[in-house]
């Protein structure tokens, strides 16, 4: 009897797939400017909280995590970053799969959606928290300059940008189901 292994070629496509997706949506967005710097609203954030709920915690945190960590690597800016933002993105899909698979007793709809808030409340968390940390030990502010330049500039957009992922993620995520399990593109999950 042959092994069933996780990341047999299909996983392996699927990731590089929704990378790929997480990518150019990551692109698509509007820039605000403010005092500190450009902050960007996004929909990156969508297809990495989508790809967990559809694929699963692994795939989606793979898919996550690489295509945001690709992302920063095309702006110097944000390239020595890139590992960051891959743990962070990687912990907001895996996450939301972890509970949506954890979840198995609520109706798919409220499963679905408490599982798009704990992701997206995880990753805003973790990029709060790098952000205010970034501030006192790399740009050299004091703890309440650091704390208050995060909360005043970071924090609305990725309040924004949190909301909008689970709205969107949850709404396709419950309309996309159906049909993929009817094309027999979800299995398990």
């Amino acid at each position: 009897m042959e092994e069933k292994r996780y990341f047999d070629t299909r996983h392996i496509a699927m990731v590089g797939v929704l990378a790929a997706m997480v990518f150019a949506l990551t692109y698509i967005g509007i820039d605000i400017p403010s005092p500190l710097g450009m902050c960007k609203i996004h929909f990156g954030n969508i297809m990495c909280l989508l790809s967990a709920l559809l694929f699963g915690p692994m795939t989606g945190g793979l898919a996550a995590g690489i295509g945001s960590a690709l992302y920063d690597l095309t702006n110097p800016a944000w390239a020595p970053e890139f590992w960051i933002t891959f743990i962070n993105k990687f912990a907001m899909a895996y996450v939301a799969g972890v509970l949506y698979r954890h979840l198995g007793g609520l109706s798919q709809q409220n499963r679905t959606w408490i599982s798009g808030l704990g992701g997206s409340l995880t990753y805003s968390f973790l990029y709060i928290s790098k952000n205010i940390l970034s501030g006192r030990f790399v740009k050299g502010f004091t703890w309440e300059v650091a704390v208050l330049e995060t909360v005043t500039v970071k924090l609305p957009v990725t309040l924004i940008n949190g909301v909008m992922a689970v709205i969107c993620a949850a709404l396709l995520c419950l309309a996309l189901r159906p049909a993929l399990r009817r094309a027999h593109i979800l299995h398990t999950v």
